[in-house]
């Protein structure tokens, strides 16, 4: 019995090592999901620290999923905040904003504060999410000891790819936006047009 036990746990950590072993080395080299395609039930931390599952947001209105590489990137910051202007005229669309990254959730609110954001933020620390969904990758290795201190802990090297997903409210992908490129991203107004063609669509 007890030699079974030791096999099971053993093949757990080779599993969770797999797992980080096959990250892309580069961001370009990521498969993510496809537009059609269901967000995976991860759970998530809010700024709280209470813990929920990312379905159970996803369900409450059609999102808008922004996710980050964190509150540390500049480039993030002002797409966060260029995201922040344009709000209310998301939401009068009849969407909610939620914005994920492998910050602890103890670095999310101050994020929050120091960007004006009125949208909620979730940590995905260890990555369970980004990873599920395609667009997490290898950090470069002078980034490991920052995202280690930033995530409490729990990011042992991953990065995940800047990305706008808009889905709907059973968590099915309708719309994406993924570039490896971390300085380019999705413009609010682009969103927005994004956002008032689905409406049209569907």
């Amino acid at each position: 019995m007890k030699k079974q036990l030791l096999l099971i746990v053993l093949l757990t950590g080779l599993v969770g090592f797999q797992s980080y072993a096959q990250l892309p080395e580069k961001a370009e080299d990521i498969s993510p999901l496809l537009v059609g395609e269901s967000i995976p039930d991860v759970a998530l931390k809010a700024p709280d620290g209470s813990d929920l599952q990312i379905l159970d947001i996803l369900n409450q209105k059609p999102t808008v999923l922004l996710l980050y590489r964190g509150g540390w990137c500049p480039y993030c910051n002002i797409h966060l905040a260029e995201i922040q202007e344009a709000e209310s005229e998301i939401i009068k669309l009849g969407y909610q904003i939620v914005a994920i990254s492998p910050d602890s959730y103890k670095n999310l609110q101050l994020s929050g504060e120091e960007n004006k954001l009125s949208y909620n933020l979730y940590s995905d620390a260890d990555g369970k999410l980004c990873k599920a969904m395609g667009i997490a990758f290898k950090a470069p290795d002078k980034y490991e000891n920052m995202l280690f201190e930033d995530s409490g802990g729990l990011n042992k090297g991953f990065l995940p790819v800047p990305s706008v997903f808009v889905t709907g409210t059973d968590g099915k992908i309708l719309f994406e936006y993924i570039n490896p490129e971390y300085k380019t991203r999705l413009s609010a107004s682009l969103l927005v047009a994004v956002l008032k063609n689905l409406i049209t669509t569907n």
